[in-house]
């Protein structure tokens, strides 16, 4: 696979703090999909680039076994505005590996993705991992959703 580089952005959503211990992140980060939806936060997000939905998984503690931030937004332009109850982040520019995950959201493509992710060799940086969310995944059933994993 290529590393590829990736100028840094911003993004604006909301965030819940995690881990994968026990399960946990299986729980927290539906329920964080849910709010995202149920409370139209896409529409709430100045300044959106596009309606592409990133979940960005940052300040990890220590590796994805250990506790983490998820982040549901949008890429902005800037962090000028951004509304209560919502977070801006910037990604900094970085090497990154590209996953594509293919198939059901509903029975686990990416997390199955993930899971390959976990258990290879690669060289992490745990600084910002993210999904984007476009128009390939808006049919849960057939959907393709890139995963982009830091790398040294």
């Amino acid at each position: 696979m290529d590393t590829i580089k990736i100028d840094s952005f911003h993004v604006i959503g909301i965030s819940v703090r995690t881990t994968n211990e026990n399960g946990q992140a299986a729980k927290d980060i539906p329920v964080l999909w849910e709010k995202f939806m149920s409370e139209g936060i896409l529409e709430r997000i100045p300044n959106k680039t596009d309606n592409s939905l990133y979940c960005i998984y940052t300040a990890y503690e220590k590796d994805h076994t250990k506790p983490y931030t998820t982040i549901l937004g949008c890429k902005v332009e800037n962090l000028d505005d951004i509304p209560d109850q919502m977070i801006g982040k910037t990604i900094e520019s970085a090497s990154y590996q590209k996953f594509v995950a293919k198939g059901n959201l509903i029975q686990g493509a990416v997390y199955n993705e993930w899971n390959k992710i976990w258990n290879s060799e690669l060289e992490r940086t745990f600084t910002a991992d993210f999904e984007i969310y476009d128009e390939r995944s808006l049919n849960p059933e057939n959907a393709e959703v890139d995963i982009f994993v830091a790398v040294n």
